[in-house]
């Protein structure tokens, strides 16, 4: 599965960029297949795997603010083999090139 999850600390003040930075080296700390970008974290792998590492995040926050929000859009497939973030990414800038 691809998960694209945002966790926004509220509370903290105007400036959230080290609680997100603490999350985003959880989920790098994990070794399953990630990538961030200004909005979002995607991570892919096993359902479980998945969760628990968004769940870690949820939790390492909640230890810093009073409040979260926390948005998480997923891509689920049976069977899935893995390396379909980096895929579906290389299908678009194909058809970009040609």
């Amino acid at each position: 599965m691809i998960a694209a999850f945002s966790i926004t600390p509220l509370g903290v003040g105007e400036s959230v960029g080290e609680v997100v930075a603490e999350c985003v080296a959880i989920v790098r700390a994990s070794g399953l297949a990630n990538q961030t970008n200004a909005m979002f974290t995607n991570v892919e792998g096993d359902y479980d795997s998945v969760m628990a590492v968004i769940k870690r995040c949820v939790d390492h926050v909640t230890a810093v603010a009073p409040r979260l929000s926390v948005v998480v859009k997923m891509d689920v497939v049976a069977d899935d083999p893995g390396g379909r973030m980096e895929a579906k990414v290389r299908s678009v800038e194909d058809r970009l090139q040609g």
